[in-house]
């Protein structure tokens, strides 16, 4: 995508939050601002702000921070209007002026830094990634629920009465689960300790049961999804329909990403050179998508695992002094880029 300033003479910034956004209207060639208001984030404030561009005519586009956050509303309406939008990753903030701060001159600043920038974003769009993210927010949620319970209960039962702890001595936690699940306590005078500690252990492993069944549930859906829209990628090696869910809703769509190398970027996997002297080498890249990069992670070690031309490469690599992290920095990069052109690739259909 070109820069900003040669597509539009108008560029809106739009400073988002919960319940209402500022946008700031600022001319191209001057960079002068023509306009501001605040407006409801629901769709009359929507239609506000695109009339209040239509007032000033010309090609316009829009620049704004979290439009898959806060801005997510409104994204979403510019963009089945086919308005051209840029997203905002981390806006350039430069030190304040007396301490001046408002949604007004976030919403400016929005507006000079896209129009500043070389190489712009597009937002996520979609209905079928809009779906996935639900989904994995809320199956991530809910593993990391029935982790921190299982952590509970394993740690209530080695601080329980001996005659509590004795029901679960030598048992895995998953055998403690089935066992706390299994508890009928019944309240004894002098026993208070012990009732409430059969209690509680019970309620957990029923907590643990009951999150667990819903990120199955959670896991089945994303997988129906995966299935209708980008059934491919299931067919790769080592990509099961969680790490497809993850990869597909951080590409979003084709063209959102310009080039393979883009996209290793987005996930993290682009190397980073960290040479000195005669010593040429790559370090990991810590930034990025981190879910997308642990996505990438899971199927470079599944494929360590299983895939024998994957076992093949790590042999012949360590032969050449490269270190396991190394083999799988390249593994990842590797990955980033077949997925990236699968992606680019029409979806086949039967």
């Amino acid at each position: 995508m070109s820069m900003l300033a040669e597509l539009v003479e108008v560029v809106i910034g739009v400073d988002t939050h919960a319940d209402t956004h500022t946008a700031a209207v600022v001319a191209v060639e001057s960079h002068a601002v023509l306009a501001t208001t605040t407006v409801t984030a629901d769709p009359d404030g929507y239609a506000q702000l695109v009339a209040l561009a239509e007032a000033h005519g010309g090609l316009r586009g829009w620049a704004m921070e979290g439009s898959g956050g806060y801005g997510a509303g409104l994204a979403r309406h510019l963009h089945e209007r086919g308005e051209l939008v840029v997203e905002l990753d981390r806006p350039v903030r430069p030190a304040r002026r007396a301490g001046a701060k408002s949604d007004v001159i976030d919403a400016e600043r929005a507006a000079r830094d896209a129009l500043s920038r070389v190489r712009l974003a597009a937002p996520k769009t979609g209905p079928e990634r809009a779906g996935l993210q639900m989904l994995l927010t809320a199956r991530r949620a809910a593993v990391a629920a029935a982790t921190d319970a299982q952590r509970q209960l394993r740690a209530l039962v080695i601080t329980a009465p001996e005659v509590v702890r004795a029901r679960f001595r030598g048992q895995t936690t998953r055998e403690m689960l089935v066992t706390a699940a299994r508890l009928r306590p019944h309240p004894h005078v002098g026993e208070v300790e012990v009732f409430t500690a059969l209690s509680v252990l019970r309620a957990l492993a029923r907590r643990v049961s009951a999150l667990e069944s819903e990120a199955i549930a959670h896991e089945r859906a994303i997988l129906a999804i995966v299935r209708s829209w980008r059934p491919d990628l299931l067919e790769l090696t080592g990509v099961g329909p969680i790490n497809a869910a993850t990869v597909l809703t951080a590409w979003s769509h084709p063209g959102r990403c310009r080039s393979d190398a883009a996209f290793a970027m987005l996930a993290g996997a682009a190397p980073i050179p960290a040479s000195w002297g005669k010593t040429v080498r790559y370090r990991l890249n810590r930034s990025g998508d981190r879910q997308l990069n642990r996505a990438l992670h899971n199927i470079a070690m599944a494929r360590l695992r299983f895939d024998p031309d994957t076992r093949a490469y790590a042999d012949r690599r360590r032969a050449q002094a490269k270190t396991d992290r190394d083999i799988k920095r390249c593994l990842k990069r590797y990955i980033a880029r077949q997925l990236y052109r699968q992606l680019e690739s029409p979806a086949m259909t039967a």
